[in-house]
């Protein structure tokens, strides 16, 4: 077993994730996409692709050439039957590569806010997880929900919180694997964004409620272990 994931700024890495992955012995590698010199892995390296987020936009190529590149990366990961995990930016292009819109979304959505199951019945990401919990947000843009995807996850002002594609492919637009660390950078390198707007918080309110971050990192090990398990149950990793 196996991670690999794709890192598009040098603020943004995989924060718990690797935490998480250190207390299971998964070895995880990277491909830091704003290095000039950057490869991708075989697909056969790995087996699970985690794609983190970033400030850039999934159409603007002109600007970062390599979304070119990251996208058919992406497809060639899915079209493998790789487990691949998309956060933020990262579920954008997943949903892009399925075929799915990404558009601005009504507002902006940065700071603490909850989100919602749609049917944990249904979901593998939220098994023993709380039909509402809270999560971190910094997005502008908002996926539509892929053909045959299952719409697992809301907010009061994104419709589009979460997706699940073929139970090996998910989607996710609110940030779990967040730490303190990690929230201090975003907004040391994003402040340009902290605008007056109902669904922006400032820097003071933000850390105001970085405990959080203890809850949030529960909820991340929950979904890694249930993509986890996921794994172990399918003949994908067979």
């Amino acid at each position: 077993m196996k991670i690999h994931y794709l890192q598009h700024v040098l603020f943004e890495d995989a924060a718990h994730i690797e935490v998480w992955a250190k207390e299971w012995n998964i070895p995880v590698s990277r491909t830091q996409l704003f290095l000039e010199d950057f490869t991708f892995p075989s697909v056969d390296s790995f087996d699970w692709l985690i794609i983190m987020g970033g400030p850039m936009n999934i159409y603007e190529e002109a600007n970062y050439p390599w979304l070119k590149q990251e996208k058919e990366f992406i497809k060639r990961a899915i079209d493998s039957k790789k487990f691949v995990l998309g956060i933020c930016l990262g579920a954008q292009l997943i949903a892009d590569v399925l075929g799915a819109r990404v558009t601005k979304n009504e507002e902006k959505e940065i700071g603490w806010f909850p989100v919602n199951q749609m049917d944990s019945t249904s979901s593998v990401l939220f098994q023993n997880c709380p039909e509402s919990f809270m999560a971190f947000h910094w997005h502008g843009d908002a996926f539509h929900i892929p053909e045959e995807a299952f719409h697992s996850a809301k907010s009061q002002i994104c419709l589009n919180q979460a997706f699940e594609y073929k139970k090996r492919v998910f989607g996710l637009q609110f940030h779990l694997e967040s730490t303190r660390e990690s929230i201090q950078k975003l907004i040391a390198h994003c402040n340009d964004e902290l605008i007056e707007a109902r669904y922006i918080q400032s820097q003071e309110k933000m850390m105001e409620q970085i405990d959080y971050c203890e809850e949030i990192h529960q909820w991340n090990e929950q979904i890694l272990n249930n993509i986890l398990k996921e794994g172990t149950n399918s003949e994908v990793l067979a």
